[in-house]
């Protein structure tokens, strides 16, 4: 206990940090994007984005659009980033995962019952 005491001492008075260091994820079929960036403390994921540069070369993303997420889970735009953060973009899904599994529980009926095709 009294050795924390003598450290808290030599510590300097303002430790806090004028950047944080953070990573931005992007997700192609074929290719996956990591960029590692410093922003100042009080950065939001939108503003962090856009000083990142990956909207002039994926012009496919659109903030208004896509989603985003730190670690997973779903954010504002106008989130403040902490330290060490993971923004991740997220592109719009292709097929709805409901409709896509309700066809292939259709069709594994249909296949246990005899298979071929069903005539209307």
């Amino acid at each position: 206990m009294r050795l924390c005491i003598e450290l808290k001492k030599y510590m300097p008075q303002n430790n806090m940090r004028e950047n944080l260091n953070i990573e931005i994820i992007y997700a192609l079929p074929h290719e996956q994007i990591l960029l590692r960036m410093q922003v100042p403390m009080g950065c939001t994921v939108t503003a962090a984005i856009q000083m990142s540069g990956i909207l002039n070369k994926y012009p496919a993303i659109d903030l208004a659009v896509n989603k985003l997420g730190i670690f997973g889970k779903l954010v504002k735009p106008d989130t403040i980033l902490r330290e060490q953060d993971r923004i991740e973009i997220y592109r719009p899904l292709l097929a709805d995962p409901k409709e896509t599994r309700r066809q292939r529980t259709q069709t594994g009926k249909v296949m246990k019952k005899g298979g071929g095709e069903i005539s209307a």
